[in-house]
């Protein structure tokens, strides 16, 4: 009998982490889900529904003490089929050029994108492969387009794409994907513009969720890609069969 497969989320408590946490609850898997707001993290496991198998951890994952906890659950499932690094800090908002970013706002953002989300992932990193399973670091179009205010956060995209595809390039028995979702009706999003009506944006579930698992169903290579061309190439593919 297949065991469950299991996955561990991060920024789960709203946005793209609690749209894939309520995709993948929809298909059985068994969810670990962690948010630095307690109150949004346990809103997302209600809407899950009673019948979830879904576990919550709230807390900061720049904090080693809760990287700690979070390991002990995975742990004690003995594997983790998916590592969601998607918990993101934006900056200062609203955003700032660079002369104006200071030193300990970067060293915020890149302690949340890319200390946290390496540190994280090497901590469970048995545990992934002992599932042959994936690592997904959630992206942004930000890593390699040059936008005046988005310095910081690009750069630590930019650098969570460079160990996402070189840990694929080093660990052959596991999938690594850095995902760039596009832009997004989120509250991240918004407060990158604030004040502004930001509802032509589609909403997580619309691309970035079918790009995920796009990703888990078909397993292409490790590296990175882009949601909108993984769901052009879905709906490709369903085109032709009908």
């Amino acid at each position: 009998m297949t065991s469950t497969r299991t996955a561990l989320i991060t920024g789960a408590g709203r946005g793209l982490g609690r749209a894939l946490a309520t995709t993948l609850a929809g298909r059985g898997w068994r969810l670990l889900l962690t948010a630095r707001t307690a109150t949004d993290l346990t809103a997302t496991a209600e809407s899950l529904g009673a019948d979830a198998d879904v576990v919550t951890r709230p807390g900061d994952v720049s904090d080693p003490v809760h990287r700690d906890h979070l390991a002990a659950v995975v742990g004690g499932w003995g594997g983790l089929d998916l590592l969601v690094n998607n918990a993101s800090a934006l900056g200062p908002s609203p955003l700032r050029v660079l002369r104006d970013l200071s030193a300990d706002d970067l060293v915020e953002v890149l302690a949340v994108n890319v200390v946290a989300a390496h540190a994280l992932t090497r901590a469970l990193l048995p545990q992934v492969e002992a599932r042959h399973g994936v690592v997904l670091d959630i992206s942004s179009d930000a890593a390699v387009e040059h936008y005046e205010t988005w310095g910081g956060y690009g750069a630590s995209k930019a650098a969570l794409d460079h160990l996402a595809v070189t840990l694929g390039r080093e660990e052959r028995g596991i999938h690594v994907y850095a995902l760039d979702p596009g832009d997004m009706r989120t509250a991240m999003h918004q407060a990158a513009f604030p004040g502004e009506d930001i509802s032509d944006r589609p909403l997580p579930d619309e691309i970035a969720v079918p790009a995920i698992l796009e990703l888990l169903d078909l397993r292409p290579a490790s590296g990175r890609y882009r949601a909108a061309e993984l769901v052009a190439a879905r709906a490709g593919r369903a085109g032709a069969v009908s």
